[in-house]
């Protein structure tokens, strides 16, 4: 019962907004015994009332919103409102007469309405207190993506917890021509599910709804999320082939963007999914399996813009255990066994520390049925491994923070601060705004290493000489920990990508399992001279990984020899503070930097960006040349065939889709 009634106010959300319209309220008549102005009060008056009457109306209703949420969404208040104002508009253009008092009355009444608006207007927080932003309208969602990047605020945000909830929601979306846009977890770094217009969320349809251990097969709903479905594995021994760094995302999500692991024998995540439930606007639900030929390989990396995904089954293996061996060594060590390393390891990831001549290198593979081998723990202790980490955060807080913490550059009142005045940082990775304080030995021992780089970073992160200290401390912190260790498949390929950040992750070909053609090192090699050349202040690591090949024709790893190999590189900027003006600055170095890599390096070994990754250029000229890499790299018109057919009012899309894979010159619809 508790679904259908949320159910039902999702589709009156929907109703609402695709067919607004005024909101009639209640006569307010001007009394009978008000006098007659004069003929130069009742100019004056007209003038007046039309003026301050819609004035007063908006700040009623605005109070009684953004000030008291009491009052907030309270028919009474909008009512009185628009009632107070409409009555002075009405009772100024009246013809009459005032008695000689009546005008000081009238401003009088004037002056102590403002007034007592004005108080209830504004915010009013206690000393001290930061002042909060203005609250969101009940009927508003704000959803923000896992670093802080994108954002997207809308009054349509429908949560269905069943299939016959979703296709009355989205059919009802399309007979409106209400864009309701797919989103999963919000991780994706460039906001790709979300939407200003409308977004749907499958967060409640979350259920595993079978598992076959003679197929090795589950069925789930799309929104369970990856850590739940694999753990509701377990008991019956199996688990998924591949992982990402992490495990929060939505099964929905995890898919429809073409997300992947390493290992150059496994594909992206893709090609585990052997069929689909889809929920189109053009076709109702379509059940796709790999017998409806070429939409099912379209639909299951369809970024979201073919249909809602709505179930999903997935191809599962033995649940397994992995022995890693992390080890670091150079450049020249990883070319002489680049190939067998690529051949042998079930799953292999690089990761190049920008600016040193360390690579860490991480090789799993499955236990052999009995094998009991011997973990070997790092030589060092805890404590050694991050001694240089905290070592380094004490020089630097002894250059960078002023010694008496009492001191006036530490009032965030309006002196000023010597340290921000000549251009050091002050948000920390905590979140706050103040400027940055010392910390204890025991809060600064309480650290994990990438905890540890985000505040050492915040000090000063563009500094090139400063990121370059805090990356010879990780390549430090690497070799300390090189060692083994045994775990479920699951446990061990996740791990720490550190803090809020911007990425950009490229895709492109490096050869065949059994030749690979060497051009993924010579990649990393050019990205680290232009680095050096530029002085790029380069984040660590440069994370490298490898998948097999995918049949989906919008997957980045798409392609038609069953024996290609894809090498995926990541480039990386934390966001190690909270202030604005700050982020805005990591931002746009970033940007260069990404700018640099892609004018020069992209074109050349066939580079293309993770879907999740792509940000929409505000250029006409750049979003151009991506538009038309685009055009080359994918079987577009396949795709928008697809998308013409299943969804022909284009309610699923958003401005990431529009500007990127525009279908039509004229794709504009009411949102």
């Amino acid at each position: 019962m508790v679904g259908r009634r949320r159910a039902a106010r999702s589709l009156l959300q929907i109703a609402n907004a695709a067919s607004r319209h005024p909101t009639a309220s209640p006569s307010f008549p001007r009394p009978a015994s008000l006098p007659e102005f004069t003929a130069q009060q009742s100019q004056f008056a007209s003038r007046s009332g039309a003026l301050l009457g819609p004035i007063l109306s908006r700040s009623f209703r605005a109070a009684a919103t953004e000030s008291r949420p009491a009052l907030r969404g309270s028919p009474v208040a909008s009512a009185a409102g628009l009632a107070t104002g409409r009555w002075l508009a009405t009772a100024a253009t009246a013809p009459g007469q005032l008695p000689w008092y009546g005008r000081y009355v009238g401003y009088t009444i004037l002056l102590g309405g403002s007034a007592i608006l004005t108080y209830y207007y504004y915010p009013h927080p206690q000393r001290g207190a930061r002042v909060a932003q203005p609250s969101l309208a009940p009927d508003e969602h704000t959803v923000t993506n896992w670093s802080g990047t994108h954002s997207a605020t809308t009054r349509v945000y429908v949560q269905p917890e069943s299939l016959e909830e979703l296709e009355e929601v989205v059919k009802l979306a399309h007979e409106h021509g209400q864009r309701i846009r797919p989103v999963g977890s919000g991780l994706s770094p460039n906001g790709i599910g979300l939407s200003d217009a409308g977004m749907i969320n499958l967060a409640l349809m979350d259920k595993v709804l079978s598992v076959d251990e003679k197929t090795k097969r589950v069925r789930v709903q799309a929104g369970a999320r990856v850590a739940e479905v694999v753990e509701s594995l377990r008991p019956h021994g199996l688990t998924l082939q591949n992982y990402a760094s992490i495990r929060e995302q939505q099964i929905g999500g995890f898919i429809q963007v073409g997300a992947h692991g390493t290992g150059a024998k496994l594909p992206s995540v893709d090609e585990q999914v052997v069929s689909l439930k889809l929920v189109t606007p053009g076709r109702g639900t379509l059940d796709l399996s790999p017998e409806d030929g070429e939409l099912f390989y379209l639909a299951r990396c369809g970024l979201g813009a073919l249909g809602v995904v709505a179930e999903v089954e997935l191809q599962c293996v033995e649940a397994h255990r992995l022995l890693e061996k992390t080890t670091v060594t150079n450049m020249k060590q990883v070319k002489r066994n680049h190939k067998k390393w690529l051949q042998e390891n079930q799953h292999l990831r690089y990761m190049w520390i920008p600016n040193t001549d360390t690579v860490v290198v991480v090789q799993c593979n499955p236990l052999k049925e009995g094998q009991v081998p011997k973990e070997l723990s790092p030589k060092y202790s805890v404590e050694e491994r991050l001694r240089s980490a905290r070592a380094l955060y004490k020089e630097m807080g002894a250059k960078y923070l002023p010694k008496d913490e009492s001191h006036e550059s530490h009032d965030v009142q309006g002196t000023k601060n010597p340290q921000v005045e000549s251009g050091l940082w002050s948000g920390t990775a905590a979140g706050s705004r103040d400027p940055l304080g010392h910390l204890s030995d025991e809060e600064l021992n309480s650290l994990t290493f990438t905890e540890l780089r985000d505040k050492l970073l915040a000090f000063d992160p563009l500094n090139p000489a400063l990121v370059n200290r805090v990356n010879q401390v990780e390549a430090d912190y690497w070799k300390k920990s090189e060692g083994t260790r045994v775990g479920w498949s699951d446990e061990i390929l996740g791990f720490d990508c550190g803090g809020q950040q911007w990425v950009s992750e490229t895709c492109f070909p490096t050869g065949t399992i059994q030749k690979p053609n060497m051009q993924d090192l010579k990649y990393i090699e050019q990205v680290m001279s232009l680095i050096k050349k530029e002085g790029i202040p380069a984040h660590s690591p440069i994370e490298q990984r490898w998948t097999a090949r995918s049949q989906s024709p919008l997957s980045p790893s798409f392609d038609s020899s069953p024996d290609s190999i894809y090498s995926w590189v990541g480039i990386i900027m934390y966001l190690p503070t909270t202030d604005e003006k700050q982020r805005e600055a990591i931002t746009k170095s970033f940007f260069d930097y990404r700018k640099s890599t892609a004018h020069q390096l992209w074109d050349t070994y066939g580079a293309h960006e993770h879907w999740a990754k792509i940000e929409v250029p505000e250029n006409e000229n750049s979003l151009e040349w991506v538009r038309e890499r685009l055009r080359h790299r994918y079987a577009l018109e396949k795709f928008y065939r697809a998308r013409e057919e299943l969804d022909p009012k284009n309610i699923l899309v958003n401005d990431v889709i529009s500007k990127l894979l525009p279908q039509r010159q004229t794709e504009v619809i009411r949102a």
